[in-house]
């Protein structure tokens, strides 16, 4: 029963986390400005006429149907991944197996709820936003790392454990400096490639404004609040960070072939990192369309766990 469940765990936390890149592409994270319910009820309201106290907040920003069940489908199916979270710790300690990844699952899971009302509530705070996309994340590795608990280790090698050390924190970082892209709605800045505003390396790129963590509370950031130059910047690093990261997995990637027992998934890093950086490169040339931008989303946490896989088989 455990493996069943951790299988669907596996594949609502996936579906969660391209829903999330959904619902931020459609500018439908304030389609609900409560939470945990819409405008007061548990379901969406049929019409305006239906909605009572939130009349400044229409002011500003007219009810939206549309949005608002966006919002809400991926507030359900992550409910439904709470559930499913708690059913596996349960099944961990009635099975008699390790619950520890059990418990850090369920914890992570109540952080997200947090993580989820603050993104409403602060009016999608960069800073939460990420956080938000990163405990998505770290979910799905963790849903699959109980998967695969029981499945032998079969790499010893130091020097392998320190550079799977550096490949999962590289794809970390490139992954928080997508959703920082996303989240400062910074994606367009550079519309060309492979220059960046028609320069290899652009003259208006405010790093220190594009890096601020913090601009205070009670600022609506649908939209973005930052200029050019802040985002200039943001794009700008992650097109580096995706060259790092590249250059790491490829080398990572090829140590990995080498060995008969690991030739397979060395290949298959490989072959994940090229594909996502391919979508990645799509994604610009042809003008940002919304589902190459959602694929490559759901390509970066499906990158991300052949990089979890490879580093469960090394032990020192």
């Amino acid at each position: 029963m455990l493996d069943k469940i951790v299988n669907l765990a596996l594949i609502t936390a996936l579906i969660v986390i391209m829903l999330g890149a959904w619902v931020r592409l459609t500018d439908a994270g304030l389609g609900c400005p409560d939470w945990p319910g819409c405008y007061g009820q548990i379901l969406v309201p049929d019409e305006i006429n239906d909605i009572d106290g939130f009349e400044n907040f229409l002011e500003d920003r007219p009810f939206d149907e549309g949005a608002a069940w966006r919002e809400m489908i991926h507030r359900y199916l992550a409910s439904f991944l709470g559930l499913l979270s708690l059913l596996i710790l349960y099944f961990s300690w009635k099975e008699k197996k390790s619950i520890k990844l059990g418990v850090i699952l369920v914890t992570v899971i109540l952080l997200q709820g947090m993580l989820g009302m603050l993104t409403v509530t602060w009016l999608l705070k960069p800073v939460i936003v990420m956080g938000h996309l990163l405990g998505g994340m770290t979910t799905l590795s963790i849903l699959y790392l109980i998967k695969r608990q029981n499945a032998p280790r079969e790499i010893s090698n130091r020097n392998l454990v320190n550079l799977s050390w550096i490949a999962l924190s590289a794809v970390a970082l490139q992954l928080a400096l997508g959703g920082w892209v996303s989240a400062n709605y910074a994606a367009i800045a550079c519309p060309d490639f492979p220059t960046c505003q028609n320069q290899w390396w652009p003259e208006n790129l405010d790093f220190q404004e594009g890096f601020d963590a913090w601009h205070g509370i009670g600022i609506d950031y649908e939209g973005g609040i930052l200029d050019n130059a802040a985002r200039t910047a943001i794009h700008f690093t992650h097109r580096l960070g995706a060259i790092f990261v590249g250059l790491v997995l490829f080398l990572f990637g090829l140590r990995l072939r080498k060995r008969q027992e690991t030739y397979l998934l060395g290949s298959t890093i490989l072959a994940a990192v090229s594909l996502q950086i391919s979508i990645g490169i799509s994604v610009v040339v042809f003008g940002y369309p919304l589902n190459l931008a959602v694929i490559h989303n759901g390509m970066g946490a499906l990158l991300l766990l052949t990089v979890v896989e490879a580093k469960r088989k090394i032990t020192a």
